[in-house]
């Protein structure tokens, strides 16, 4: 059943690498808590005690406003396919900008994703897995492509725009500063 663990085996790199999904939690010291799925090949494990995120941009920006009052993250896996598994690495997370000087080497990971807006450093200190034996199965057919077709109709200005419209402040009002540290 559960197992708890102050790293991230080989195994379960393995295990993160396969999956096409996963979900990143946060909250303020006061607020809403957030709950967000990722995916589009987002998520890289640095070491056994580290993991990045390159967070694309969307119709909110809760992590971002969450981390920068409050570290805590937890980024969590179920196998919804194979054997079953619940995966939760917990930690503290910094937010690197375009204007911070890792945002390049970070970023380098990755393959380019239009509309990139922040990286997410987690550095983990808990590892927690716990057997999944209720999630389904769920067969992968493909990644979504609407959010990097959207991305790169807009362009940079227009990505840049919507940051200013839409990404500045979280559901609770909280500063999430995408467009001081970013352009």
């Amino acid at each position: 059943m559960g197992q708890q663990f102050s790293e991230i085996s080989d195994k379960l790199t393995q295990f993160i690498q396969e999956q096409k999904l996963f979900f990143v939690g946060t909250a303020a010291r006061e607020g809403r808590v957030n709950i967000s799925p990722k995916g589009m090949d987002s998520l890289r494990v640095l070491g056994p005690n580290r993991v990045i995120w390159l967070n694309v941009t969307g119709s909110g920006n809760e992590t971002s406003a969450h981390i920068q009052e409050c570290p805590r993250m937890t980024v969590m896996f179920a196998a919804f396919e194979g054997n079953p598994l619940i995966l939760r690495l917990y930690g503290e997370a910094k937010v690197i900008h375009r204007n911070d000087p890792e945002w390049e080497q970070l970023l380098a990971h990755f393959n380019p994703i239009p509309g990139a807006r922040q990286i997410f450093d987690l550095n983990v200190d808990l590892v927690q897995s716990s057997c999944g034996m209720a999630v389904p199965f769920y067969d992968y057919v493909e990644d979504r492509e609407l959010l990097k077709n959207w991305a790169a109709k807009k362009g940079d200005d227009g990505i840049k725009d919507y940051w200013k419209q839409k990404n500045v402040v979280s559901l609770d009002g909280k500063e999430t500063y995408v467009v001081e540290k970013s352009v």
